[in-house]
């Protein structure tokens, strides 16, 4: 699995791929399909914490941007790498970069699995929960409900910072690792994209969902 998002993400314009992994198994998979891969220390808090060690082992400068693609991401868009990449470059403001969706029809506002995200009028993060925001108190031109993608940009040196933050309270309570940076003060860039993200690989019925996608059609 971790072969296939590593080849939708050389679809991307990114300028180099690593897969960064604390499993040998997964380092011998890469470079067997010719991917570079680093190992990292097995005991990290989160992955934006593993993110931070790759970004040191391999010598990025502070200013570099890094994309963090999950591994259980095997359908994931190559444009919307490029979207979160080039929007961080253009937004100086930015430390981080990530991407939503308008809530699908289908999909409950109230469910704590689907993480939606408020933002002020220069499309950066005011607030991220898995409560129903914006409230709608009245059906009278009410802000739209935005769904989080959770893709993530970077810039290295808000990865080197990243570890030395303590963890605040809206982070514990909400179990949402992204509020930690809203809470001390970084900015996160939201780009408002079309379609939701194909979604990853949590249960069985996913993962056979996506063996049916790349089984060779006769």
């Amino acid at each position: 699995m971790v072969v296939r998002v590593a080849e939708r993400a050389r679809l991307s314009q990114a300028q180099s791929i690593t897969i960064a992994t604390d499993d040998e198994r997964i380092e011998v998979a890469a470079k067997a399909h010719g991917f570079a891969a680093i190992m990292t220390d097995a005991d990290h808090p989160t992955g934006t914490d593993r993110l931070a060690q790759a970004a040191t082992l391999l010598g990025l400068a502070p200013n570099d941007i890094v994309v963090n693609v999950q591994g259980d991401e095997p359908l994931i868009d190559p444009n919307v790498i490029d979207t979160v990449a080039h929007s961080l470059q253009t937004d100086s403001e930015a430390d981080i970069a990530t991407c939503a969706s308008p809530l699908a029809a289908m999909v409950s506002a109230s469910n704590p699995n689907v993480v939606k995200v408020v933002c002020n009028a220069r499309g950066h993060a005011l607030y991220f929960s898995r409560a129903a925001i914006p409230y709608a108190r009245n059906s009278q031109g009410g802000a739209p409900v935005l769904h989080h993608i959770g893709l993530y940009a970077y810039r290295v040196s808000f990865l080197q910072a990243f570890p030395e933050l303590t963890h605040g309270l809206l982070e514990a309570s909400e179990s949402l690792e992204q509020l930690r940076a809203l809470e001390h003060g970084f900015k996160i860039k939201v780009n408002l994209i079309d379609q939701p993200n194909a979604g990853g690989v949590d249960t069985p019925e996913d993962l056979l969902k996506v063996q049916q996608t790349f089984k060779p059609q006769h």
